[in-house]
């Protein structure tokens, strides 16, 4: 994560724009419990503002071209150009459209930046990226045996719980909850009274089925596959490691046996 040429130059700039960030933050989540005030108001059209002058002031130094071509300032324009309709629906009155307010709390972001600081951040941006290509086909097919048992699912018990299963969205979320042991005994304890004797005690070994199958071995198996993942490129450093050594002592041991034959001469 690089830094910019404006935050070299303003730092303290950035400073205030953080501040000025958390204040128009905390003014949006105050308006949205539906409280009205001409000062609220009134800070939050200057926040817009600064954040326009701040975008302004970047496009100056860095260029208009320049100024696009950084993530940060990509996301960081698009949220303040979003927000500018804001300051004419506050002098209409017009609060319908208040929702546009809430793209400027999304520059709360940049906080992320902070991340930059963080020792090993590179190198645990790449173990993630590596876990998570790695681990893609195992989430995959994870997914479809949460399709299959939700298509199943819906089949079996669609008539008696609607709520869980009556139709295959309601039954992956359903499915997705047990998977993950989330009320895998409340939506058992349903069924059950919608069945006899067998029927419950064929759902509740369906349902311990599910429990095992999703819930204990398919996230243990993904947890352990990302884990091992993620900590990979720190085995690999010490796998390189040790062969460096292996061949430093390969090396000083073909040096001996070489002056071995000179010393007994």
């Amino acid at each position: 994560m690089n830094f910019t040429k404006t935050e070299q130059l303003y730092p303290r700039m950035e400073r205030i724009v953080m501040g000025v960030i958390l204040v128009n933050s905390a003014v949006i989540f105050i308006q949205a419990y539906g409280v009205e005030s001409q000062w609220l108001t009134l800070i939050d059209i200057i926040c817009t503002l600064i954040f326009v002058g701040e975008m302004a002031l970047k496009m100056r130094v860095e260029g208009f071209l320049g100024y696009w071509r950084s993530n940060w300032n990509r996301l960081d324009g698009t949220l303040v150009l979003l927000s500018l309709p804001s300051i004419w629906f506050s002098f209409m009155h017009m609060t319908d459209l208040s929702f546009l307010l809430i793209f400027r709390m999304l520059r709360a972001f940049r906080f992320f930046r902070v991340i930059h600081f963080f020792p090993g951040v590179e190198q645990l941006g790449r173990n993630f990226r590596k876990a998570m290509s790695e681990s893609m086909s195992l989430f995959v097919g994870y997914f479809i045996i949460i399709i299959i048992f939700s298509l199943l699912s819906t089949s079996l018990f669609g008539h008696a719980a609607p709520q869980y299963f009556g139709n295959p969205t309601e039954s992956i979320y359903s499915v997705f909850r047990l998977f993950t042991i989330e009320g895998w005994y409340e939506i058992p304890n349903v069924l059950s009274k919608e069945f006899g004797p067998w029927g419950v005690l064929f759902t509740r070994l369906y349902f311990v089925f599910l429990l095992v199958l999703g819930g204990v071995i398919g996230l243990s198996l993904i947890n352990s596959v990302f884990v091992d993942a993620m900590v990979s490129d720190n085995n690999d450093d010490l796998l390189e490691r040790i062969d460096q050594l292996e061949e430093k002592i390969d090396r000083l041991l073909k040096q001996q046996e070489l002056q071995e034959p000179e010393d007994m001469q």
